[in-house]
C-alpha cells in the first residue's frame, strides 16, 4: 500500500472534497450532515480544505470553518476518514498550518447510537493522535415560533449599554466565577480574567450588528443582576451570551435572560434561533429547556 498524499485543494480541484464516499451516507459525514464548499452552496473554502489521497482516492478530509470576513479559520468541523484510515487522518491534522478547535457535530444521545458512537469514537482517537485534547461537550438547542414564546417573568429591567468599558466590566463579574469550560481554560492561561472577558466582547463584535442588542439587566430594585446579548452568526440568528454576576446568582435570572433573547429575535422575525452550553452547566440546560428550547446536536469540543 503506497503512503497517503496529504494536501491542501485549490477551486478547480474542490471537487475533491465531495468525492469522499461515507460507506453508509455517500456525500454525507457519518453523523448525516451535508458538507458543500462556497461553489456547492455550502460554507467550506476550498483554501481550507486539506484531503489525504491513496492512490488518487480521498481517505480523509478536514475542513476549517471561518465567518465570512475572517482571513484565517475559527475552528474544524468536518473531518472524515475512511475506515482503517485513522493514521493518515492523524497525519493531516498534524500537518496542518491553523492550530484551532476541533468541533465534533453529533445527533443528541449520540453514546446510545452504536453506529454513531463508533464513528465519533474513531475521529476524537484519531484527533488525539494528532495531539489534541477533549476539553468539553456542549448541547446545541433551537428554538422556533411553533415552539411558542415563553413569557417574560418581569423579574428584570433590561437597558441598552453603549459603553463597551461597562461591557466589559460586566463580563470580568460574570466569569469571575463560571461553569464555562473555554473560559476556565482561558483564564487559567497567562491571560487570565482579563482575556476571558476580552474574548467574549470579541465574539459580540464578531456578530454582525445592530450593537442596540446588547443589553444589561437589573433587579426592580435597581441592582445589575446581568447580561444578555441576542445576536446573529453566519447561520443565523443565536443566542449569543447570557451571564449572570455571581451576587445575582440563585434566582434563576438565567432563565430570564434567556426568554427576553428569544423574545427579542422573535420580534425582529426571526424563524429559529440557536444556542447553546456546556452539558455540565445544569442550571442553564435546565432554562433551555423550560423556555422551549429544544436539543438538536451535541459537539464534542478538542484543543
Amino acid at each position: 500500500m503506497t503512503g497517503p498524499v496529504i494536501r491542501a485543494l485549490t477551486r478547480s480541484d474542490a471537487h475533491l472534497f465531495d468525492s469522499f464516499h461515507d460507506p453508509a451516507l455517500v456525500g454525507r459525514s457519518a453523523f448525516g450532515h451535508r458538507y458543500a464548499t462556497v461553489a456547492d452552496g455550502g460554507e467550506y473554502r476550498p483554501e481550507w480544505i486539506r484531503v489525504a489521497l491513496r492512490d488518487g482516492v480521498v481517505v480523509a478530509r478536514a475542513a476549517w470553518w471561518g465567518g465570512p470576513q475572517d482571513t484565517e479559520p475559527v475552528l474544524l468541523n468536518c473531518f472524515d476518514f475512511a475506515e482503517g484510515e485513522e493514521a493518515a487522518a492523524a497525519e493531516l491534522l498534524r500537518g496542518a498550518p491553523w492550530s484551532v478547535e476541533y468541533e465534533l457535530i453529533v445527533p443528541p444521545g449520540w453514546r446510545d447510537l452504536p453506529r454513531v458512537r463508533a464513528a465519533a469514537s474513531a475521529r476524537i482517537a484519531a484527533a488525539e493522535a494528532a495531539g489534541m485534547k477533549p476539553l468539553v461537550e456542549r448541547y446545541r438547542y433551537e428554538w422556533t415560533p411553533a415552539d411558542g414564546l415563553p413569557e417574560r417573568p418581569g423579574r428584570l429591567v433590561f437597558r441598552e449599554e453603549p459603553d463597551d468599558a461597562v461591557i466589559l466590566d460586566v463580563l470580568r463579574r460574570v466569569r469571575s466565577v463560571t461553569l464555562d469550560a473555554h473560559a476556565l481554560r482561558t483564564i487559567a492561561g497567562p491571560g487570565g480574567l482579563e482575556q476571558a472577558a476580552r474574548e467574549e466582547l470579541d465574539f459580540f463584535n464578531w456578530c454582525p450588528p445592530p450593537r442596540s442588542w446588547w443589553q444589561l439587566a437589573y433587579t426592580r430594585d435597581g441592582e445589575l443582576a446581568g447580561i444578555h446579548v441576542p445576536a446573529r452568526n453566519p447561520g443565523g440568528p443565536c443566542i449569543g451570551f447570557i451571564g449572570v454576576v455571581p451576587e445575582a446568582r440563585g434566582h434563576g435570572y438565567g432563565y430570564d435572560l434567556l426568554v427576553e433573547s428569544t423574545h427579542l429575535l422573535a420580534g425582529e422575525g426571526a424563524t429559529a434561533v440557536a444556542g447553546s452550553t456546556d452539558r455540565g452547566n445544569v442550571p442553564m440546560a435546565a432554562a433551555f429547556a423550560r423556555a422551549g428550547h429544544r436539543i438538536t446536536q451535541e459537539r464534542v469540543h478538542l484543543v
